[in-house]
C-alpha cells in the first residue's frame, strides 16, 4: 500500500519473475552533492500531500461499501508479494545448489579423465615392458638356437671326421686282409702244385687202380644179370601156359586202357559242355561246377537273390534311345516267358557309350544269364579256333534260363571274307560262327558291339535283327552321369563315414552343371574315370578333404586327354584315307552302307 502514501514514486515496479534487485547503498555521511546543499536523510523525499491524499482516500474507503473487501484483496496482495519473493528466494537457492553439483560432476569428470589418463600411461608403460622383456626373451632364444646350431654342426662335423676315420680304417684292414689272403693262397697253390708234381707217379697209379676195379665190378655184374635173365626168359619160353596167360593179360590191359581213355574224353567233353565255361566266355552269371563246388551256399543264395531288374537301373541314356532300349528289352522279357525265338541285336557306337552295361541289365531285366565274349580273344587262338566256338554254343545251348551272349568288338573276326586279308584259321572260325548263328534261337541271344560295324561280313549283317545305334551323351546325359558318379565316387564315400575322405563345402549342383558343360564330347566310360579320379584325389591330400580346386584341376586334366586322345584319332583317320589299299592302285575301294 505504499501508493496511497506517495513512497517510492516515479519508480518503475520491478517485473514479475525476476529477483528484486537490492536497493542502492546509502549516500555517505557528512558528505556534500553540488553548491553545498544540506544533507538528505530518508524522509527528504516524503511528499506530504500523500498522507492527505490517503487520509481523503481512507474516508472514501471508509464510505464505500467495499471497503472491508479492498482491504482483504490489498493483504491478499500483500502475502502474493511476500510469497513471490520467497519462491523466488528458493529458486535462487535451487540455482546456488545446482552450480555447486554442476561444480561437483565437473570435479568428478576431470577427476575420471585424470584416473583414465593414468591407467592408459599405466597400460602403455607395461605394454613397453612386455615389448622389452619379449624382445629381451627371443633375441635370448635366437643366441640359443644360434648356439645350439653352432654346437650341432660341430658334432655333425666331428661324426663326419670320426666316420671318414673309421671308412678309412676299415678300407685299410680290408686292403690289408686281402693282400694277406692272396699271399695265403698264391703260396698254397704252390705247395699244392709241388706236391702233386712230386707225386704225379703215385696219383697216376691210384687212378688206373681204381679204374681196372670198375672196369672188373661191371663186367662181372653184366654177366651175373645175363646169366639170370638168359635162365627166366629159357624157363619162361619152356612152359607155354604162362606165355598164353601173359599175351591174354597184356591183350586186355591195352583194351582196357584204350576203352577208359576214349569213356573219359567223352564224359569230359559232355561235362564241359554242359557245366564248364568255355574259354572263351571272360564273364558270365551262370555257376560253373567248381564254383558250386568250392561255395555251395554262396551260389545258392546269389541265386536266390537274383531277381528281374530293370534294364535301365544305373544306365544314362538319351530320351529317344532310352524309349527304344526298353522296347527291346520289354520284347526280350516277354519272349523268354513265352519261350519264342530270340532277335539277335547289333549295339554300335563310340567306345564308353554304356552298351556292355546295357547287356548285363538286358539279360537280368528278361531273367537270362549272361556270357560276355571278346572278338579280339578269337584270333590267337588258330585251329583251335573252331572247336571253341563249337564249344561256346553247345554251352549256350545247355541253359535253362536262355543265355544272352554278347560279343564285344565283334568286328575282330567278324571281318568280311572278300575283301579283308584274314588267316585260313580265322576264316574257318567265322564260318562256324555263321553255321551256328544261320537260324534264331530259343536258348540263347546274340548281342553284338561294335565300334566299326562297317567292317562286318555281310553274312553276319544278315544274322541281325535289331540295330541300336549308342551315341555320345548329349548335355542333359552328361549332367545325370556327372551327378550320378559324383554321389558314386564322392558324396556316399564323404557321408558314409567309414572311408578317410571329407567334401568341402561349396554349391554341389551349380558345380556338376558347370561339369557336364566342360566335358563336351566325353562318352559315359570317361566321365565314370573322372569320378574316380576325383575320389583318388581326395585319398591323395593330407587331410582327406576333397575341394572345388582339386575336382576342377582333375576336370581340366581329363578334358586335355581327351582333345589329345581326339587330335590322334584324328591324325589316324586322315592317314588311312590318305593311304589307298594295297592291290587297288589309287582308286579307294566305298564302304558301302551297311543298313541302308
Amino acid at each position: 500500500m505504499s501508493w496511497l502514501f506517495g513512497l517510492n514514486k516515479g519508480q518503475p515496479e520491478a517485473p514479475s519473475g525476476l529477483p528484486v534487485p537490492p536497493p542502492p547503498p546509502p549516500p555517505p555521511s557528512g558528505g556534500s552533492s553540488g553548491g553545498g546543499d544540506k544533507p538528505k536523510d530518508k524522509w527528504s523525499n516524503f511528499d506530504p500531500t500523500g498522507l492527505e491524499r490517503a487520509a481523503q482516500a481512507a474516508k472514501e474507503l471508509d464510505k464505500s461499501r467495499h471497503a472491508k473487501e479492498a482491504l482483504d484483496l490489498a493483504r491478499m496482495q500483500e502475502q502474493t508479494v511476500q510469497l513471490e519473493h520467497q519462491s523466488k528466494m528458493k529458486e535462487y537457492e535451487a540455482a546456488v545448489e545446482q552450480l555447486k553439483g554442476d561444480q561437483i560432476r565437473i570435479q568428478a569428470e576431470e577427476r575420471r579423465k585424470t584416473l583414465n589418463e593414468e591407467t592408459k600411461q599405466h597400460q602403455a608403460r607395461a605394454q613397453y615392458q612386455d615389448k622389452l622383456a619379449r624382445q629381451r626373451y627371443e633375441d635370448q632364444m635366437r643366441q640359443q638356437q644360434a648356439l645350439n646350431e653352432e654346437n650341432l654342426r660341430k658334432q655333425e662335423e666331428s661324426v663326419q671326421k670320426q666316420e671318414a676315420m673309421r671308412k678309412a680304417t676299415i678300407e685299410h684292414e680290408m686292403e690289408l686282409r686281402h693282400k694277406n689272403e692272396l699271399l695265403r693262397i698264391e703260396a698254397e697253390s704252390k705247395a699244392r702244385a709241388r706236391v702233386e708234381r712230386e707225386n704225379a707217379d703215385i696219383i697216376r697209379e691210384q687212378i688206373r687202380l681204381k679204374a681196372a676195379e670198375h672196369r672188373q665190378t661191371v663186367l662181372e655184374s653184366i654177366k651175373t644179370a645175363g646169366a639170370v635173365f638168359g635162365e627166366g626168359f629159357r624157363a619162361f619160353v619152356s612152359d607155354w601156359d604162362k606165355v598164353t596167360a601173359t599175351v591174354a593179360g597184356l591183350t586186355l590191359l591195352a583194351v582196357g586202357v584204350y576203352s577208359a581213355r576214349n569213356a573219359t574224353a567223352v564224359a569230359g567233353r559232355y561235362i564241359e559242355a554242359r557245366l564248364g565255361k568255355p574259354s572263351l566266355v571272360r564273364e558270365t552269371s551262370r555257376f560253373t561246377v567248381g564254383e558250386a563246388i568250392k561255395h555251395p551256399v554262396k551260389v545258392t543264395v546269389k541265386r536266390l537273390k537274383s531277381k528281374p531288374q530293370d534294364a535301365l537301373e544305373g544306365v544314362v541314356l538319351s530320351p529317344s534311345l532310352e524309349e527304344r532300349v526298353r522296347d527291346v528289352a520289354i520284347a526280350t522279357r516277354n519272349t523268354r516267358q513265352n519261350k519264342g525265338l530270340y532277335r539277335n541285336i547289333l549295339m554300335y557306337g563310340p567306345p564308353g557309350t554304356g552298351k556292355t552295361l546295357f547287356a548285363k541289365k538286358l539279360a537280368m531285366h528278361s531273367g537270362m544269364d549272361y556270357a560276355i565274349m571278346t572278338g579280339g580273344d578269337v584270333a590267337p587262338m588258330g585251329r583251335d579256333g573252331v572247336t571253341a566256338m563249337h564249344k561256346v554254343f553247345d554251352w549256350a545251348n545247355t541253359s535253362r534260363r536262355g543265355l544272352l551272349l554278347f560279343v564285344d568288338e565283334a568286328d575282330a573276326f567278324l571281318r568280311k571274307r572278300a575283301t579283308e586279308k584274314i588267316s585260313e584259321d580265322l576264316r574257318a572260325t567265322l564260318n562256324a560262327f555263321l553255321y551256328r548263328t544261320g537260324e534264331q534261337s530259343n536258348k540263347f541271344m546274340l548281342v553284338l558291339a561294335s565300334n566299326q560295324p562297317e567292317q562286318f561280313d555281310w553274312a553276319i549283317n544278315d544274322r541281325i535283327d535289331e540295330i541300336v545305334n549308342f551315341a555320345l551323351p548329349g548335355p542333359e546325359e552328361r549332367e545325370r552321369l556327372v551327378r550320378l558318379y559324383f554321389d558314386k565316387y564322392v558324396l556316399e564315400p564323404a557321408t558314409g563315414g567309414r572311408q578317410r575322405m571329407k567334401l568341402a563345402q561349396f554349391d554341389y549342383g551349380k558345380k556338376c552343371s558347370e561339369i557336364a558343360k566342360r566335358t563336351e564330347g566325353m562318352s559315359g566310360r570317361e566321365i565314370s574315370k573322372l569320378g574316380v579320379a576325383w575320389q583318388a584325389a581326395a585319398y591323395s591330400s593330407e587331410d582327406g578333404v576333397l575341394t572345388e580346386a582339386m575336382i576342377d584341376a582333375r576336370v581340366d586334366d581329363a578334358v586335355k586327354q581327351h582333345l589329345q586322345k581326339m587330335d590322334w584319332l584324328h591324325r589316324e583317320d586322315e592317314a588311312q584315307t590318305l593311304t589307298p589299299p594295297p592291290g587297288h592302285g589309287d582308286l579307294l575301294e566305298p564302304i558301302p552302307a551297311l543298313f541302308g
